[in-house]
Order: structure tokens, then sequence, then C-alpha cells
């Protein structure tokens, strides 16, 4: 079987890193009120800085299809895009628009030449699937080269306007209790804005070329709840009720459009499945987790870090956290955009030799889904 390399990684992160401090003055007080449940996110969730893509005034100097378009030239010297790359696969959770497709936008925004072009929504793992696209089409000969990034323009959306008018709604009523503390601030306070991308090609080229050894993803949507939502409201039987379904009204006073995230289910499953999966693609690729040399964890929250650590000790699997490589705490969730982001800074940032292995591990909560990667350098 031929081999697919990654011969380039690129990120681009939006504007200047945001500090805890200074958050609120981005994306606003809810109702004008600080958050009381601020404190407790903050130190649950361990950012320090994250990125937005918005400033105070709420202008946006980039759109999620212009910041796919700055990681997606970042591969090159010349910030062109060659001619032989034939395909470009995009992944996001918050594309600027429903139609037209994200990658259409952003093939817009490159303006190149015509070319093939896959749109992978969902979650984090969106990210993956978009990198399987393009290795699946270089193995099948289809391409030689092709282009997949990762984008998240999420901030727009955590702003205080599309809160109000459920608070408003909700918080003199002495018979409801307002659906903003925890659930919606520990989304609000995680989330950050960028892209990264890689450069996939049938062949080694540059100075850190990563084999692609395998890409393996498991869905347990098929028993496990909804976790993570937008644009629908979670109803007692598990069923998700559509944006469709209300009224104009109702979707501002119920903040349908706002994305929303049960952590009770996060934390009953998210860990065990994802260690399941885990060990169960090693297992079906014969790799022994001693050989791997280092980890990137795609964590959500640093709320994680010691869980899934934890988890790894109980099933005495040698990927405890001596190898991983984690930045969320300087960059921020940025959501698809993650793992490559965080691939770049590893690259860039400690030496990586002949034969290391390189695990990918992308979870994703929307209904819990998960990914890995083997990377092998060469």
């Amino acid at each position: 079987m031929k081999n697919i390399y990654i011969n380039q990684v690129s990120s681009f992160l939006p504007n200047k890193p945001v500090g805890n401090e200074e958050m609120e003055n981005y994306i606003g007080l809810i109702g004008g009120k600080p958050s009381r449940v601020r404190s407790i996110v903050l130190r649950q969730n361990g950012i320090k800085t994250r990125y937005y893509g918005l400033d105070t005034q709420h202008n946006m100097p980039h759109s999620n299809a212009q910041l796919a378009k700055e990681a997606a030239e970042g591969l090159f010297a010349d910030k062109t895009i060659p001619e032989n790359v034939t395909l470009l696969a995009c992944a996001t959770s918050t594309p600027d628009q429903l139609l037209p497709s994200h990658p259409s936008m952003v093939h817009g925004e490159l303006g190149n030449f015509p070319m093939e072009i896959f749109s992978s929504a969902g979650v984090c793992l969106t990210s993956l699937q978009a990198l399987k696209i393009c290795y699946s089409n270089i193995l099948a000969g289809l391409h030689k080269k092709a282009v997949c990034v990762a984008s998240e323009l999420t901030s727009p959306a955590l702003v205080s306007k599309f809160y109000d008018p459920e608070y408003e709604a909700t918080h003199e009523n002495p018979d409801k209790d307002p659906y903003m503390a925890f659930e919606k601030d520990f989304m609000r306070f995680m989330l950050s804005d960028g892209a990264g991308a890689v450069l996939v090609q049938d062949h080694p080229e540059g100075n850190t070329p990563l084999r692609i050894e395998w890409i393996e993803m498991t869905s347990y949507a098929n028993e496990l709840p909804t976790c993570m939502f937008m644009a629908s409201e979670l109803q007692a039987d598990g069923r998700l009720k559509s944006w469709k379904e209300f009224t104009p009204d109702e979707i501002k006073e119920r903040g349908v459009l706002v994305g929303k995230q049960d952590i009770r289910h996060l934390k009953k499953f998210a860990i065990k499945y994802w260690v399941n999966h885990i060990e169960t693609v090693l297992a079906k690729h014969n790799v022994k987790p001693e050989e791997i040399s280092c980890v990137i964890p795609h964590l959500s929250s640093m709320l994680f870090y010691d869980k899934l650590n934890e988890e790894f000790l109980a099933r005495k699997i040698a990927l405890t956290k001596e190898k991983w490589f984690v930045n969320l705490p300087s960059v921020g969730n940025v959501g698809s955009a993650a793992i490559y982001v965080a691939l770049e800074e590893l690259i860039r940032t400690k030496e990586i030799k002949r034969g290391n292995k390189i695990l990918l591990l992308v979870p994703e909560s929307g209904r819990f889904s998960y990914g890995t990667v083997l990377l092998t350098s060469e």
C-alpha cells in the first residue's frame, strides 16, 4: 500500500490573545451583569488566554472562511495555493452561513483555480473527517496533493445580545430558573477562534514529513444521548426540537440559537468512551502504547486533563500525561481547528526525531464520536 504524508502544517490565530480579565469586554455581560459562575468555569477549564475574531466593538476583521484562507495559504512560502493542489477539504462547526457551503466560501476567498472541494460539518471531529477525505482520495489515486483546513469563528455567537432575550424573559419569573449559569458559560468562557491546515501528499517533502499510518473514527450515537447542541432545544424525552419548530419570538426568548452543553452527560460518558475507542483502534492495528513518542489529546477543558490521565493509569495504558502536548491554556478551545493548531505548535517548538510516533486524539461530545490518527516522522 502506498504511503500518504502530512508535509506541512500551519495555523492562524486572529488578533491578540485575550486574557480572562478582558474576556467580557469582547463578548459582553448577559443582562448587563457579571457571570455568577465565571470564576468556577475559568478555574475548571484552566484557560488563561484565547483568541477572538471580533474586537470590543464587535467588528469582525475576518469571516470564518477568511480564517481558513489564512491557514491554507500559510502552508506555502509564497502564500499562494499551487495549481497541483487539486482537492480542498474544509471542516468547521461554525460556518458563516447555512448556504452556500463553507468550502465554497473558502474556495472563493482563495480565488485560485477550479478544484474539487469537500465539506465536513459537525463538531471537533470534523477536522479528522476532512483529513480522511484527503488521505483516502490520495490513497485511491484520485488526487496527489490536497489541503485540509479546519476553522472556527465562534466568538460572534457568544456575544451577550444573543443571550439577553432569554435572560429578560426568565430572570424575574420565580417559576423559571434561568438556564444561563454553568451550561452556557462553560462554552462561552472556553471557546476560541482560529484555523489550522495540513498539506497532504503522496510522497514526503519538507523538514518534518509525517507519514499517516492510519485514521480511525467511531461514533457511539447509537447508544449515547445528545450532549452538545445548537439551533435546537433538548426535550425531556431526549429528542432535539429544531429551531424550525419554534416561532421567531420563541427562538429569541428561549435562546434556541445559542450553543449549549449538558455537562452531566459530558462527565458521565466522555472519558470512558474515549479510552474505549483508543484501546480498540490500537488493538486493531497492533500498536503498543509504549511505541508512542508523543500524544496530542484535544481537551475541551483542563477539567478533563487529570480525568483522562487517571483513566489511562487505571487501565494500565502507557499514554499518560508525560507524553502529552497540550496548548489549551494559551490558545483556548479552537474546536475542529484545535488539533492542527496544536500539531503546528508541537512541530515548531519541539524536536521531532525520525521514527517518532505521534498520536492525535480527538473527542467530539455532540453525540460522542472519537477519532485517532497515528503519524510517524520521517
